[in-house]
């Protein structure tokens, strides 16, 4: 008879299992003390290699997380050793139902020259949990603390690489602009005490810190602690969890203030749902410190000695901003376009561009034709209600072709997203395809959090 478990997810992708289970730690080689390893930075979200039984794989590196987890959409359970497994039910954030696990031990782990084996693995049944769609590039799963805990982890957002150290190698410096912050633990993960401004007032609050986490702050409201959302707010949507869509209200504080840092006009969200209630009750949390606020520093994590070191970059006053046209896209396959050429009678093959013959001497003797290429399908999943994108006729399963007359083609499917975080009022043009007919639709950007807090 199988063996089932049933585990509560405490956070989006937190799973509580036998975290005292003995396994080994990440090894470096003999005479190595650090090493470095360079990422991606998409949508906020560090991407880093992992090489998983010999299969090299892109994992997200999450602090929010315990066990590294594997989407088994991408045919996870072909790289995982499944000679000692079990099927395990997971329960986490979002409007869903549980999902259906495999939890597979005894797994080799790679990450640049650290080695770990014996490594426990989760291979979770979610297509919602597919972030290849949402960040346009393979991601094959989540990893977080058991990197953070065998490692002193330096984050430098800016060159886009992670430095890991052992801690008993590591000669603590605070440089002069650096600030050294304790953090506290509660089921693995770290948190921080801050400081957010609402309406004036000045709020102490206890944060999770989320390398995984895209947004920059999350907010739990509480009428007690004067944490609560003001009328200068939308409805939208939030992301994923484990469990599904997550919703809430997006708005402003003042400030958030970390030691003597200090961000004004910060974004931050307010979820919303029953999805949220067990992240309510973990220890006096108030909320998210997530990645687009840890972005705008050089942050390093001490889980051994419980603290970390932040020092302001580049990002540190960059304007906060969000997708004010109300449409959400994914990568959703690829789309058939034609490349147009002409065919000389010498045999010489020229392309053309716009549909205009380049570098053609002899008009008469050319035959047209065209080739067909592949180019990434980027499709309206949602559309938030009343949005502008809503109301001008956009509807979810329309593929964007061009934005302001430029083929997608030519950008990144953030480069698109960001499209839609320009300035308030800013003129848009989007051509779509729907069943096969193209179609062009215009609206302007609405800053709906253009009004400025008292």
């Amino acid at each position: 008879m199988k063996r089932y478990k049933f585990i509560l997810l405490v956070f989006t992708l937190l799973v509580v299992s036998n975290l005292h289970s003995q396994e080994q730690m990440f090894q470096l080689p003999n005479g190595k003390t650090t090493d470095k390893i360079h990422f991606q930075l998409i949508n906020n979200l560090i991407i880093i290699p992992v090489v998983v039984n010999g299969m090299p794989l892109s994992f997200i590196l999450d602090s929010g997380v315990t066990k590294p987890i594997l989407f088994d959409n991408l045919n996870g359970l072909e790289v995982l050793n499944l000679e000692n497994k079990e099927t395990i039910f997971l329960k986490g954030l979002g409007e869903g139902l549980v999902v259906e696990a495999v939890k597979s031990t005894q797994n080799k782990l790679e990450i640049g020259h650290a080695v770990k084996y014996q490594q426990t693995i989760y291979a979770i049944y979610n297509g919602s949990m597919d972030y290849t769609p949402k960040l346009g590039i393979p991601i094959h799963g989540i990893i977080g603390y058991d990197v953070f805990k065998d490692f002193v982890v330096e984050i430098n957002y800016r060159s886009k690489y992670i430095k890991l150290s052992k801690s008993e190698n590591q000669k603590e410096k605070i440089c002069k602009k650096c600030e050294k912050i304790p953090l506290e633990f509660h089921n693995f993960k770290p948190y921080m005490l801050a400081q957010v401004t609402i309406e004036g007032k000045q709020i102490p609050v206890k944060m999770l810190l989320d390398t995984g986490a895209s947004d920059a702050l999350w907010l739990f409201e509480d009428g007690s602690q004067d944490i609560v959302s003001t009328d200068n707010y939308f409805d939208d949507f939030l992301g994923y969890g484990l469990s599904g869509s997550l919703f809430g209200k997006r708005s402003k504080v003042q400030a958030l203030t970390i030691n003597s840092f200090v961000l004004n006009e910060s974004l931050v969200a307010f979820p919303t749902g029953k999805s949220i209630e067990t992240l309510k009750k973990i220890k006096d949390r108030n909320g998210t410190i997530g990645a687009e606020i840890l972005n705008r520093f050089h942050v390093t994590f001490n889980y051994q000695e419980s603290y970390m070191i932040l020092k302001k970059n580049a990002n540190f006053n960059k304007a906060f901003s969000y997708n004010k046209s109300g449409i959400d896209i994914e990568h959703r396959g690829v789309r058939l376009i034609k490349e147009y050429y002409y065919l000389l009678t010498n045999g010489r093959l020229t392309f053309a561009e716009n549909n205009s013959v380049i570098h053609v001497s002899d008009e008469k003797n050319i035959k047209e034709s065209y080739r067909l290429n592949a180019a990434p399908a980027f499709e309206i999943v949602k559309l938030r209600p009343n949005s502008p994108a809503q109301l001008i006729g956009l509807q979810l399963g329309d593929i964007i072709l061009e934005v302001n007359g430029t083929d997608v083609k030519k950008y990144s499917l953030q480069e698109v997203m960001h499209l839609f975080k320009g300035k308030d009022g800013k003129k848009m043009s989007v051509l779509i395809e729907r069943q096969g007919k193209q179609f062009l639709y215009k609206f302007q950007l609405v800053d709906l959090l253009n009004q400025k807090q008292p």
